[in-house]
């Protein structure tokens, strides 16, 4: 009919615009990747230390550019890619392009979206990655170090260090590689230049690094024979220390303390092995990885516990189940005092409060691994608890051969017993044959 009115219900009408902003809005999500390695740190974690996961000094990649507190160091990270560049024959040009190449890649490697522009994204990796390249090549001094601000006065390349170890403060290897390998160095023909980028990292671990040891080939060989490439340098820092060793499905058990293990009769030792999160119990004696506690031990354990929530729950956290094991172990000073008098422990803080508060406080929102590393440990250590013999040998040089005047009065009485028992005995005998004679 002419005149009618055709007009939408307008409950259609909202329907369909809603429809379609949500279809719009789905179409304009990013695909999900499996290649993720970089994280925020779970709140669970964060809200117990929030410092131990923040950087003091210096924001490397996206996740912290741009806050106010870290701005003094963006100077110097762009006075390090000015070295950069004069030092090798490439330009900026060439490198800007092989970041752009890889921006895809570079943005699955965090879980989160990045809100930054292309260019900007691109800007961000370009300064980061190069200020870290600079700082390996500064710290084997292959690249001048004079007048410079991080190893020259006022030296801040310690305070600087920590923030290295950030779970929400790496970069990829694969960058770092690729911006390596493009240079041409005048200085190409020292072997020492021809350094991967993985050894230049071993190297400062190996020379700033509590955790690992101080032999780099050491440290090199543990790399070469992991299954696993590092993902960056807090990843390369866990493949280093991880334990020798398979793991062992199941959960973890129940561990006595250091004090209960010894009252068990069972013997403390420093594992052989120079480095590495491992523990090995075997014929009565506990052996544990040295540690050196200090204060950058927290940060480092924190952030590897974090990774290793957030990228590791289906294989092996070495890390947490290290840490997990150690504060069942260490109840209270005295655990803490015994590790240090077996030199298991050095402590550089000082008060073994702190680092009982440290091992426990670790533990706190991490959840157990599927794949517990030391569950034969745990088996172990509680089988031979339950043994008597050992428990009376224990207690028998506690109190009664603890020092040389008491071994002394023991051995003493113990032959003055006998001597009586002797005499006893012939006693016995002598009026036995008075009585076997007889009238």
């Amino acid at each position: 009919m002419e005149g009618s009115n055709h007009a939408v219900p307008a409950d259609i009408e909202n329907q369909y615009i809603l429809e379609s902003s949500m279809r719009e809005e789905l179409g304009s999500l990013s695909p999900l990747s499996s290649s993720g390695c970089i994280y925020r740190v779970p709140e669970r974690l964060r809200r117990v230390n929030e410092n131990a996961y923040t950087p003091n000094l210096v924001s490397i990649g996206p996740l912290h550019h741009g806050e106010k507190a870290l701005e003094a160091m963006e100077e110097h990270k762009k006075r390090y890619l000015q070295d950069f560049l004069c030092w090798t024959k490439v330009s900026l040009e060439d490198y800007i392009t092989k970041i752009r190449d890889q921006e895809a890649r570079l943005r699955s490697c965090y879980p989160e979206t990045i809100k930054f522009s292309s260019d900007e994204f691109v800007r961000i990796i370009l300064v980061d990655a190069t200020f870290i390249i600079a700082l390996l090549l500064r710290f084997d001094c292959v690249l001048d170090n004079e007048n410079d601000r991080i190893f020259g006065k006022p030296m801040i390349v310690l305070d600087l260090l920590p923030d290295l170890l950030l779970l929400e403060n790496q970069l990829p290897f694969f960058i770092l590689e690729d911006l390596f390998d493009l240079q041409e160095t005048t200085l190409s023909s020292d072997s020492e230049t021809r350094l991967s980028i993985t050894d230049r990292f071993l190297a400062l671990l190996t020379g700033s690094s509590s955790l690992v040891a101080k032999d780099l080939e050491v440290n090199k060989k543990r790399i070469s024979s992991s299954p696993y490439k590092a993902e960056h340098f807090l990843d390369l820092i866990r493949l280093v220390c991880q334990p020798l060793r398979s793991e062992v499905l199941g959960p973890a058990l129940t561990i006595p303390s250091i004090t209960d293990l010894l009252d068990a009769g069972v013997k403390l030792q420093v594992m052989s092995s120079e480095n590495g999160f491992d523990i090995r119990f075997s014929n009565g004696i506990l052996e544990i990885s040295k540690m050196i506690i200090c204060d950058d031990t927290e940060i480092s354990f924190r952030n590897l516990t974090a990774f290793e929530q957030c990228h590791c729950m289906l294989m092996s956290c070495c890390a947490g189940d290290f840490m997990n094991v150690m504060s069942r172990l260490v109840k209270s000073p005295k655990d803490v005092d015994l590790l240090v008098e077996h030199k298991i422990v050095e402590n550089i803080l000082g008060d073994s409060s702190q680092v009982v508060t440290l091992f426990s406080s670790i533990g706190i929102g991490v959840y157990p691994s599927q794949n517990f590393t030391f569950r034969d440990l745990g088996e172990g250590l509680n089988k031979y608890c339950s043994l008597t013999w050992p428990k009376m040998m224990t207690n028998l040089r506690q109190n009664y051969f603890n020092t040389p005047w008491a071994a002394i009065s023991v051995i003493a009485a113990v032959i003055l017993l006998i001597l009586t028992i002797i005499q006893t005995v012939c006693s016995i005998m002598s009026v036995a044959d008075e009585h076997g004679r007889g009238p």
